[in-house]
C-alpha cells in the first residue's frame, strides 16, 4: 500500500512543478506556454488527450493506453493549477465517494 501512496505523492509533486510554472517563459517551458494560450486551450488538450486515452484502452493497445494516460493527467494537473484546484481538493472528493 505504501507504493500507491508514493504514487499520489507523484501527482502532487507533478502538480507542484506545474504550477511553479504559471508566468514563467512560455519559450523556455511548454507548461508555461499552455498556462499563456489560455484555459480554453487547456481545456482542448485535456480533451484530445483523454479521447487518445479511450482510443487506446478500447483498441487494447496498452503501451499507448498508458502513455496517453499521463498526457491526460498532466494536461488536467495543467487545468487545475490554472483554475486554483489543489490535488487535495479532488483528493478529498474522491475520498467522499469512496465511503
Amino acid at each position: 500500500m505504501a507504493e500507491k501512496t508514493q504514487d499520489a505523492h507523484a501527482l502532487d509533486a507533478l502538480y507542484a512543478v506545474i504550477a511553479s510554472r504559471k508566468g514563467g517563459d512560455p519559450k523556455a517551458s511548454y507548461t508555461a506556454r499552455l498556462f499563456e494560450m489560455g484555459v480554453a486551450k487547456i481545456a482542448q488538450k485535456v480533451g484530445e488527450e483523454a479521447v487518445e486515452t479511450v482510443i487506446d484502452g478500447v483498441a487494447g493497445e496498452k503501451d499507448r493506453l498508458v502513455s496517453e494516460s499521463a498526457d491526460l493527467l498532466y494536461h488536467l494537473l495543467v487545468l487545475w493549477a490554472a483554475r486554483d484546484v489543489t490535488p487535495d481538493a479532488v483528493w478529498a472528493e474522491l475520498a467522499k465517494r469512496s465511503r
